[in-house]
């Protein structure tokens, strides 16, 4: 199974980064699904939750209280909440 580098944080704090299979979060114009080798792109995000499908396994959620962004670029995803 295909992998890329996650890296979630907000400001002081990370939340999350390591090796992951599928992000999935809403954004402004609806939801949306990252795997590995997805296309760039940058999309803002609204009050919901992002999940995670970490490599290992295992399934994070993280609230999003007030929005945030995330950008996807050569290999890896990184979101600011």
């Amino acid at each position: 199974m295909k992998t890329f580098h996650l890296t979630i944080a907000r400001v002081g704090e990370n939340l999350f980064d390591g090796e992951a299979v599928s992000v999935t979060a809403q954004g402004k114009e609806g939801m949306f699904q990252v795997l590995a080798e997805h296309e760039p792109f940058v999309s803002e995000l609204v009050p919901g939750e992002v999940r995670v499908k970490a490599a290992d396994g295992q399934s994070y959620h993280f609230e999003v209280p007030k929005g945030g962004i995330a950008e996807v670029s050569r290999g890896q995803v990184t979101i600011l909440l």
